[in-house]
């Protein structure tokens, strides 16, 4: 316990530590304070920016659009991953194909995305899918192949059928691979999301960040980036906390 508070204490000491270097940065002058506003002065722009109904309708776009890319890369991707793993042929040809598309920077398709679907929630939550997707279908093949084989022939040969083999040897054995996934993913789906809305939006959290990057509105930008960290801290403390409450099925 005392040292899952130190842990913590020393988290929260390192983010101390750095809003005060970025503070001390602006308010000396050793870097332009119009360049790098000061985080004091940042977070009252976030404070304010928050009270928009402008912003928040944003934030809720972006959310949504979040959601929806997750909702379906996560379901689609795990059921792809768990078939290629459960076939070796299949797997042998298709894994080094899989790492090579997943090397390839995804926004040099984006313009593909805009033409399919035009500027909108379908362009957005299509990219948000597809930056997501890759990620999830490698990890659920590492977490199939992650589970004993001795396991599956002692359910087997006590007449388990595929459902109970499913979430009686599966699951529990690929949670801890599948729980990290889930985080990783989620941070491949939020930068998808953004990075689209940056690129052609009319609205959503990353078209006003890109405008405000346009027009050098700094302590609004820094202020976005903030907001940004912000939300995909918090799922990753969600999803940490998930791991916990589902720890038992491990053993």
């Amino acid at each position: 316990m005392q040292s899952g508070l130190g842990v913590k204490a020393a988290r929260v000491a390192i983010v101390v530590a750095l809003f005060a270097i970025w503070e001390i940065l602006s308010r000396t002058g050793i870097v332009n304070p119009r360049l790098l506003p000061s985080a004091s002065d940042t977070l009252a722009t976030l404070g304010d920016l928050l009270q928009r109904a402008s912003v928040r309708k944003d934030l809720v776009v972006t959310a949504s659009e979040v959601a929806t890319a997750f909702a379906l890369a996560v379901p689609v991707g795990a059921l792809i991953g768990f078939l290629i793993a459960e076939n070796r042929y299949f797997a042998e040809v298709a894994k080094p194909l899989l790492f090579f598309a997943f090397s390839i920077p995804k926004s040099i398709f984006l313009p593909m995305f805009i033409l399919v679907f035009g500027v909108g929630f379908s362009q957005k939550v299509g990219f948000g899918f597809f930056s997501t997707i890759f990620i999830v279908i490698m990890s659920t093949t590492t977490a199939v192949e992650s589970v004993k084989v001795e396991h599956l022939t002692v359910a087997r040969s006590y007449g388990a059928t595929p459902v109970q083999t499913a979430f009686r040897v599966y699951l529990p054995s690929m949670l801890p691979v599948l729980l990290e996934a889930l985080r990783i993913s989620m941070i491949f789906n939020l930068t998808g999301v953004i990075l689209a809305e940056m690129y052609a939006s009319r609205d959503g959290i990353g078209h006003q960040i890109a405008t405000w990057g346009e027009n050098f509105q700094m302590k609004q930008l820094l202020a976005g980036v903030v907001m940004i960290a912000t939300i995909a801290i918090a799922f990753n403390e969600l999803v940490r906390w998930v791991e916990t409450r589902c720890s038992h099925w491990r053993t």
